[in-house]
């Protein structure tokens, strides 16, 4: 890009980016953004899905631009994917990795959706089978009970589906997936690491 753009994007450059690729058809926009202010600072268009290689070829372009202008990378905020920690870790060293809240909410979420989703598909296969027509004897209303009751347990599953999530990680469950970004790592703000 324009050595001009670059100055502009990079003058008043917090020292957090974020990074990510959008995939149109045939094509993957690599985009990496000032975190904090907003501003595009390289992009790269590829007509493939980008590899390791793609991403390291870009973070160096990145670290380049930093480097020319005396400006230090204090942390990059990716989509969780797995393209980016080792080519990062290979080209920044020990920058700070933070992964988006929005995606992690996103993937918690689907995990929820898909919790309910099994749960409500397991007491559907056990609901009795029915014949058409009111139920006459006794086992026969036994099961058209029963077959309400499960019926209700399932909507009830969807409306409090929230309630599925019902306690925080603790510390120690929470280390092995991430951990905090310290002050003495960066000096702006705090967030969430890959470790």
């Amino acid at each position: 890009m324009d050595t001009d753009f670059l100055d502009w994007a990079l003058a008043d450059f917090s020292g957090y980016v974020a990074a990510d690729e959008l995939y149109d058809g045939p094509f993957c926009i690599l985009s990496a953004v000032d975190n904090r202010r907003y501003k595009r600072i390289l992009y790269d268009v590829l007509d493939h899905d980008p590899t390791h290689e793609d991403i390291r070829a870009f973070l160096r372009r990145l670290h380049t631009a930093l480097t020319v202008r005396d400006l230090t990378l204090c942390g990059l905020t990716t989509d969780g994917s797995a393209l980016y920690p080792t080519p990062l870790v290979e080209v920044f060293g020990d920058v700070p990795h933070q992964i988006c809240t929005f995606h992690i909410v996103a993937e918690v979420n689907k995990a929820v959706l898909g919790a309910v989703a099994s749960a409500r598909k397991g007491l559907a296969a056990t609901q009795p089978k029915l014949p058409r027509g009111r139920p006459s004897t006794q086992a026969a209303k036994a099961a058209a009970r029963t077959k309400k009751r499960l019926a209700g347990q399932g909507a009830a599953l969807f409306t409090h589906r929230y309630l599925f999530v019902q306690r925080h990680l603790n510390k120690t469950e929470l280390q092995p997936w991430v951990a905090p970004i310290t002050e003495a790592a960066c000096d702006h703000g705090t967030g969430l690491r890959i470790v």
